[in-house]
């Protein structure tokens, strides 16, 4: 399953690339972009595990970035 999230407040390029390596990591996920331009992420994930895989990328952004928020 493929779905895109917008993000608020991403402040940097840098942290987007942060974000989108943390979630590429995470069991489950076949891909993932996080763009800085556009505000928005993109997770390619098992379709079953879905739900469970984004409480983890989730949990992964806010280490990198704590002010950003998903739109889920």
């Amino acid at each position: 399953m493929k779905k895109t999230f917008e993000l608020e407040d991403l402040d940097c390029a840098v942290c987007a690339a942060k974000m989108e390596d943390a979630i590429k990591k995470i069991d489950g996920v076949n891909d993932a972009t996080v763009s800085f331009m556009a505000q928005k992420m993109t997770v390619d994930a098992d379709d079953d595990k879905f739900d469970d895989i984004m409480k983890k990328v989730v949990k992964a952004c806010k280490k990198v970035e704590p002010d950003c928020r998903i739109k889920i």
